[in-house]
């Protein structure tokens, strides 16, 4: 891919459409995901549970970047927004399980709250080719 050359993947999410926005874009080197939750079309994972919510949203994160022909060895930054600060620990854990070896800056932030209120936990993450570790 040159350096000019972008490219866009969609999720299918209905605010994609509403927002104007892309699930994930890849320009140069980098690939950005958007904010990720663990909804998989209508249907939101992990009720009630941060840890799985969690493990969820980056799953969906990591198969955007896939697109792009990264996997998590190629992630650079996290972001991980909450809306409880009693979920801080198991939200880390799905975190350090997925991550933990790649160790990506990250940034966690505890927030009002969401678009719809079952959500716990929304991410993002960035990738950079070249950046792959083994």
């Amino acid at each position: 891919m040159t350096s000019d050359a972008v490219r866009r993947v969609r999720s299918g999410s209905p605010w994609e459409e509403t927002f104007g926005s892309a699930h994930a874009v890849a320009a140069g080197d980098r690939v950005l995901v958007g904010g990720t939750t663990a909804f998989k079309g209508s249907v939101l994972y992990g009720e009630g549970d941060p840890y799985e919510q969690a493990k969820v949203a980056f799953t969906s994160a990591i198969e955007a970047i896939a697109e792009f022909g990264l996997g998590v060895g190629s992630v650079i930054r996290t972001r991980m927004y909450l809306t409880h600060q009693r979920d801080v620990d198991e939200v880390g854990r799905a975190h350090r399980e997925l991550f933990g070896t790649v160790r990506p800056v990250s940034t966690l932030l505890v927030v009002e709250g969401f678009v719809d209120p079952r959500i716990l936990v929304e991410v993002e993450v960035e990738a950079c080719r070249g950046a792959e570790q083994s």
